[in-house]
């Protein structure tokens, strides 16, 4: 099936950030401007496909490339004027997450949330439940916090920053009350499969971040990625599955218009629901 470069994914399907790396991006806010309310200070073929997805120094590989695309004004404009408002920028030290959205609440990770239109459903129908975004790229980055100022969204913050990196050094244990990861990049080729997003290493990551009872909701339009992650969900220790096999879609999560028209076409779209073990 076709996946929708639009929806909501991992990394590997937003534009390319304008920066030259895949981390840190052109609002990235510093020390001086880029505090959010309450939150802490702050090789490839060719150069318009390099990826960064082998391995690195910082000893993971990567599940997104860097493709020269379009931003828009109004995304670039957004950048500049919100990032010192609902961005935190990245640093190798425990988020707060108290602080960094100035109440106490459950907390909802998304790795990957393309241009923002499903975190912003979400999050406008959650409005007692707080959501951290991680994208890397500037387009996707700029696309959602046009959406937090444009629907007055104050519970939603964003790192622009490599997701491995952000879980290892700024989410604690055991802090995060779920985790979702939407349509991430399928890498269909099989020689590409080692580049996906959802392998037992981040896997167990993740499981180790979120709190005992927490969930980590997944949804893919690729059937053999869907049996991958229900492979790999189902070999890590410290998860449960929710039910026998894929779940149903919850009602919180909003179907796309190309996900209703893939459905409409007979295409498929599974979604996993796995917990915590208490």
């Amino acid at each position: 099936m076709m996946h929708d470069p639009n929806s909501p994914n991992t990394s590997g399907q937003s534009p390319e950030p304008l920066n030259d790396t895949a981390t840190a991006g052109i609002g990235t806010p510093g020390t001086a401007g880029g505090q959010c309310p309450g939150g802490p200070s702050a090789s490839g073929a060719a150069d318009a496909a390099r990826t960064a997805i082998e391995q690195s120094g910082r000893g993971h590989i990567r599940s997104f490339v860097h493709r020269r695309s379009h931003i828009t004004p109004s995304q670039r404009e957004a950048l500049e004027r919100l990032m010192p408002l609902w961005a935190i920028p990245y640093q190798p030290a425990l988020l707060d997450f108290a602080q960094a959205f100035g109440r106490k609440a459950p907390t909802i990770l998304e790795i990957g949330f393309g241009m923002g239109e499903t975190t912003e459903k979400i999050a406008l129908a959650r409005p007692d439940d707080n959501f951290l975004g991680v994208e890397v790229f500037n387009a996707g980055v700029g696309a959602m916090l046009k959406r937090i100022d444009e629907s007055g969204l104050t519970n939603v913050r964003v790192i622009q920053h490599d997701a491995v990196e952000v879980l290892n050094h700024m989410i604690a244990p055991e802090s995060l009350d779920g985790v979702h990861i939407y349509f991430p990049d399928p890498w269909p080729k099989k020689r590409h499969h080692k580049r996906r997003l959802i392998q037992p290493p981040l896997v167990r990551l993740l499981a180790s971040r979120m709190k005992p009872g927490a969930y980590i909701h997944l949804a893919t339009d690729w059937e053999n990625y869907a049996e991958q992650m229900l492979e790999v969900l189902s070999s890590e220790a410290l998860l449960e599955n929710t039910v026998d096999g894929y779940a149903p879609r919850p009602e919180f999560r909003p179907l796309t218009k190309f996900e209703a028209r893939g459905l409409r076409l007979g295409h498929g779209v599974w979604d996993l629901i796995f917990k915590r073990r208490a």
